[in-house]
């Protein structure tokens, strides 16, 4: 079934024990050299993006861990990897045992390990430019506890003992254009700079790619999944701006588009012009920007104001040609969606096709678009118990068949220039049990209550987050992950500041914002459930007899959702009919854009129930 596509997911294995096999002795061999007794790794490198160029992955490197969340402590007779529950299994498979402890990230796993584990007068390294200023200053407290310091570094010494390391990328940057952007990035400048002046600030300071990607209207190819330009900003508060970024990105078009107004400087220019800001007032966000930045202003006699990045939530707040547009990638992005749903509901009931075959599949019919610019993020495809693990990759070492009996779980998304997708789907293969369709209704009237809420101006997400999961709590069931995330524009499909979580959250929905509703149940060594579209949030409206206008949300997403897995009984009458209308929406919409066999399965599959 594979095609040569260059962009068709690696599902080879990564990483792996003999990474740590081959590379630890290397960096001990690094440290000794540097007089250190140890050295710190997070999974971040400078810019904190989701997903790292192969030249950032140090983690990967020191250990043979994949993935997306985890950090590591190595000293010279002792190592630990720390990861959140998530990766329980795959740290054990990518990583050694007999070289690294497995530990817990959770409740301050880190700090209390290197407080136990080091001793006075022992050094332990790190890179600044890779922590947080609230991670360093936790770290520092435990190794005072032990008497040990931690000594920033100038070079970081997995690139010293890196021998085969990748080289930075350097993918030319691309216009977005105004009719999708919505607004020139002189006028966002213009919003951004007053900002700045309203918040007491004379300039700021952003290290986020996708803050500056958005502002700028620009986008770049140096990470998967996301259309990211590795580079840093300021912003004055007249809106003027210096861009440090590789010289070899920048396209004469791209130097046209960005105009006088925007200096384009080299990344070695960075440090100087920081340096120059002695008695500028500085806002820099500490969960975005490092350590390192936050010490050179200090040092520079530059006055701080710790604050969030003042582009994102403009960023996050999507203006109407932005909605235009991600609707309209969202309308195309249903009929592969929808032409793969029709596949696992025919061919794939065979049993003899795995989940490799069934995400190439879909990648393929997202291909078939012309227009695909890549994942939006690696396809979950998870059947049987892989789905039970609701961060799943699959590769060639973990991959299932769909088999009989079995449930099989997809979350998967596409990069369109006017939108970004992100869907997730579970389908029944062969029969499914009766405990399989109750707990797939009960996740489905979370769903459903969420998507039709309606909510105050003020309101967060985590005031919402107990709507969805309402239903499986009664019955003692719950899941152990976010029900949604912000979405943005052909840029991030994990995207802050807005999140509907357990977590508390001060970030207040605003008109525009994207976020995912995505409620799950995960039955261990079983099978997963997980129903997610992608919705925005409405302006505030009167509700008839009503004292105080209401915002809501807008579905994005046009797919089926199963209706084999559904109990009609055990949905209200508002359920069954948001359903019902979901579908018919569906099927006006998409209905004219597929034909034949498809196009009869999509009518029955949009049936009432």
């Amino acid at each position: 079934m594979r095609q040569d596509f260059d962009m068709i997911q690696n599902f080879d294995v990564q990483g792996g024990p003999d990474y740590g096999q081959r590379n630890l002795p290397k960096l001990r061999k690094a440290l000794t050299d540097a007089s250190l007794d140890g050295f710190l790794i997070p999974h971040e490198d400078e810019y904190q993006n989701e997903y790292l160029p192969d030249c950032n992955e140090r983690l990967m490197w020191a250990t043979g861990f994949t993935g997306s969340a985890g950090a590591a402590i190595v000293l010279m007779n002792k190592a630990a990897m720390f990861v959140d529950g998530r990766y329980t299994l795959q740290v054990r498979a990518q990583v050694s045992g007999d070289l690294f402890e497995y530990e817990s990230i959770e409740n301050k796993g880190m700090t209390r390990w290197l407080t136990a584990n080091t001793k006075a007068g022992q050094i332990i390294g790190y890179d600044p430019r890779l922590h947080s200023p609230n991670d360093l200053a936790a770290f520092e407290k435990a190794a005072s506890l032990s008497g040990a310091t931690l000594k920033a570094l100038e070079q970081n010494p997995i690139d010293e003992a890196w021998d085969d390391r990748p080289a930075t990328p350097e993918a030319p940057l691309t216009i977005q254009p105004l009719k999708l952007a919505g607004e020139s990035h002189g006028e966002k400048r213009a919003r951004i700079g007053q900002k700045i002046t309203d918040m007491g600030g004379d300039i700021a300071l952003i290290t986020s790619p996708a803050s500056i990607a958005w502002l700028l209207n620009i986008r770049g190819g140096d990470v998967m999944c996301t259309p990211l330009p590795l580079s840093t900003m300021t912003i004055n508060k007249s809106g003027q701006v210096d861009l440090f970024i590789k010289a070899s990105k920048v396209t004469p078009d791209i130097q046209t588009h960005l105009g006088n107004d925007v200096a384009i400087k080299t990344e070695s220019d960075l440090l100087p012009h920081l340096n120059q800001l002695s008695k500028k007032t500085v806002i820099a966000d500490p969960s975005t920007t490092s350590a390192w930045y936050f010490q050179t202003l200090k040092d520079a006699g530059a006055k701080i104001i710790r604050s969030q990045d003042p582009i994102a939530l403009p960023k996050a707040s999507k203006n109407a040609a932005e909605i235009a547009g991600t609707t309209q990638a969202h309308k195309r992005d249903a009929v592969p969606l929808i032409k793969f749903l029709h596949w696992l509901d025919t061919d794939a009931q065979s049993g003899e096709f795995d989940e490799i075959e069934a995400a190439i599949k879909l990648e393929e019919l997202r291909h078939e678009t012309g227009v695909l610019k890549d994942l939006s993020f690696e396809t979950i495809s998870g059947a049987g118990s892989n789905g039970a693990h609701c961060h799943y990759r699959v590769n060639t070492a973990t991959t299932k068949r769909l088999e009989k009996s079995s449930l099989y779980l997809v979350d998967s998304g596409g990069q369109y220039q006017d939108g970004t997708t992100d869907v997730t789907r579970t389908v029944p293969i062969g029969e499914p049990t009766q405990e399989m369709r109750e707990r797939f209704t009960l996740v489905l009237k979370g769903h459903i209550t969420l998507a039709l809420v309606r909510f105050p101006t003020g309101t967060t997400g985590s005031n919402l987050d107990v709507l969805a999961r309402h239903a499986l709590w009664q019955h003692g069931l719950d899941y152990d992950h976010g029900t949604g995330h912000g979405v943005g524009v052909y840029l991030g499909v994990h995207e802050g500041p807005q999140r509907i979580s357990k977590t508390p959250s001060t970030v207040a929905l605003e008109p525009g914002m994207i976020v995912s509703n995505e409620p799950g149940y995960y039955k261990e060594e079983g099978y997963g459930i997980r129903i997610e579209n992608l919705q925005y949030v409405t302006p505030p409206q009167d509700i008839k007899g009503g004292e105080r206008p209401m915002m809501g949300f807008e579905t994005l997403t046009l797919a089926p959702i199963n209706r084999d897995l559904i109990v009609a009984a055990m949905l209200t009458e508002t359920e069954r009919q948001y359903v019902n209308n979901y579908h018919q929406r569906v099927w006006a919409e998409i209905g004219p854009s597929v034909a034949g066999d498809i196009k009869a399965w999509l009518k029955a599959a949009c049936a009432e129930i």
